[in-house]
């Protein structure tokens, strides 16, 4: 985009050139297409409220994405809110686990003979790939609110430990615990549906 270059809104046009562009964004974070659709509608509602705050600098699509990112972060908020654990029960699942902590407290290691199995994991052909995801969207949307939003936002949008800590309103500690658990709660899903 050159200097000069500005886009403009064309807003009855919205559902039908990014619904559905919007919609998959959604739903690969959510993995609800009812929840998926309200944001969708949510965002073009405040889309539509802050029409005149756009300037043009970006495409429409852009503009519209990042209104659906605060919408998807505000759920992600009030999933955590309504169901936040305490800092001790996460500790005493990492003293229970398979997976011990290095000084980095977003790296580890497995302990010998706990770690995921290799073989196997790696899909072949398209296929195999299209049932893998569905295996992995699948156990991401039974992971519990809270762990799945912090999972969500940093391995998915790869959002960095400050922007999730920020977002959550939690501490660095307890997103490393919330991964953690994420991680073991993911691998014994996906190990369990995928290797049978």
């Amino acid at each position: 985009m050159s200097e000069d270059e500005t886009y403009a809104l064309e807003p009855q046009r919205w559902v039908e050139k990014h619904g559905d562009y919007l919609f998959n964004y959604a739903i690969v974070r959510v993995n609800d297409p009812e929840k998926a659709a309200d944001l969708v509608q949510e965002t073009f509602l405040a889309g539509l409220k802050a029409k005149d705050n756009f300037k043009g600098l970006s495409t429409e699509r852009t503009w519209l994405i990042s209104i659906l990112k605060r919408k998807i972060i505000d759920t992600y908020r009030k999933q955590y809110a309504s169901r936040e654990s305490s800092l001790e029960d996460f500790e005493q699942e990492i003293t229970d686990g398979d997976f011990y902590r290095t000084e980095d407290p977003f790296r580890g290691h497995w302990l010998e003979g706990s770690g995921p199995h290799s073989h196997s994991l790696m899909p072949e052909g398209e296929l195999e790939q299209g049932e893998l995801m569905q295996i992995i969207q699948w156990c991401i949307s039974n992971l519990p609110p809270n762990l799945a939003s912090a999972f969500i936002m940093k391995m998915i949008d790869e959002a960095t430990s400050e922007e999730v800590c920020k977002e959550l309103e939690i501490t660095t500690s307890n997103l490393w615990v919330m991964l953690h658990r994420a991680r073991l709660k993911m691998r014994k899903c996906v190990e369990t549906k995928w290797l049978r």
